[in-house]
């Protein structure tokens, strides 16, 4: 006898049986993967925890104290760059003692146009005197050297101006030119009219390409008086022989005889030369009328 046997629910085919599982949603409470340990809740009263507010006020912070810091630099900067920004300049005069007032409003001009081609150096850090020397001595060769003075208005520039002083003066062409200790010359003096003048008897006119020679005449004569001058010794009158624009005559101070000079030899040689000359024959009792040194190693006397 065989009876009919009952199906289970295991006998069931299984997408019968997962179509009539219920789901289960897990409760708040319980703890899911990726859940803080904690397990507790965010509500709209509390939206983060109190580790995460205070990671938030210190991000805020740090931003406020950037924002801070970079609005300080800006005026530090701002600040600096107003102290040192040279809106306007003034020539406030020479420190030396001038024969007459120095025409400071020409001098005034050519800086002011310096500084238009130059214009990063009207801030004070960037401003370059010895360009501007070079500047002003194309038009101006009497000046020898700018500086400027401590500080004393925020926009305006003082400057003080050194002159060359001369040292011997000639005349060409009805035009005076001098020359200074260091061979530069000039035409504009503000001092005394040196001693020394060049006498000019070589009976060659300006016209003949001499204007050249005369320059380089005058910063021989220049350097000659200083380098004369270091050794002990004063120059007096220096004159240019008869057909002749390279040759000099010089007479000293307490020395009898006269000394002939070139302009192609170097003035410190000739001097050397004229020293030893002088000493050896202060020694003996001989008239002589002139020393001539132009040839290196060896002294004429006459």
């Amino acid at each position: 006898m065989k009876f009919a046997r009952s199906k289970k629910a295991a006998d069931q085919p299984s997408r019968r049986t997962n179509q009539d599982r219920v789901v289960q949603t897990p409760a708040p409470s319980q703890f899911r993967r990726n859940q803080t340990l904690s397990g507790r809740q965010r509500s709209a009263d509390h939206p983060e925890s109190d580790r995460g507010r205070v990671h938030h006020l210190a991000a805020r912070r740090r931003k406020a104290g950037g924002i801070f810091l970079l609005v300080v630099s800006v005026i530090l900067v701002l600040t600096l760059l107003l102290t040192q920004y040279i809106a306007r300049v003034t020539i406030s005069g020479s420190s030396q003692q001038l024969s007459r007032a120095a025409d400071s409003a020409t001098y005034q001009e050519q800086v002011n146009e310096y500084l238009s081609i130059n214009p990063v150096e009207r801030l004070r850090f960037m401003f370059n005197e010895t360009a501007l020397v070079a500047f002003l001595a194309e038009s101006h060769p009497e000046v020898s050297e700018l500086s400027l003075r401590p500080l004393r208005d925020l926009t305006t520039a003082q400057l003080r101006v050194s002159l060359r002083e001369p040292i011997a003066g000639w005349q060409i062409n009805n035009q005076q030119f001098y020359v200074d200790a260091e061979g530069v010359v000039f035409r504009e003096n503000y001092f005394e009219n040196p001693g020394v003048q060049i006498v000019d008897e070589s009976g060659i006119s300006p016209e003949q390409g001499t204007a050249v020679a005369s320059a380089r005449l005058l910063s021989f004569v220049g350097r000659l008086v200083s380098v004369a001058g270091e050794s002990g010794y004063k120059v007096e009158s220096v004159s240019l022989p008869p057909d002749s624009t390279r040759q000099l005559e010089v007479r000293l101070q307490d020395v009898s005889p006269f000394i002939r000079f070139t302009v192609d030899r170097a003035v410190g040689e000739q001097v050397e030369d004229m020293d030893r000359s002088v000493q050896y024959l202060s020694t003996r009792d001989r008239g002589v009328e002139y020393i001539d040194v132009r040839v290196a190693g060896r002294a004429v006397y006459r």
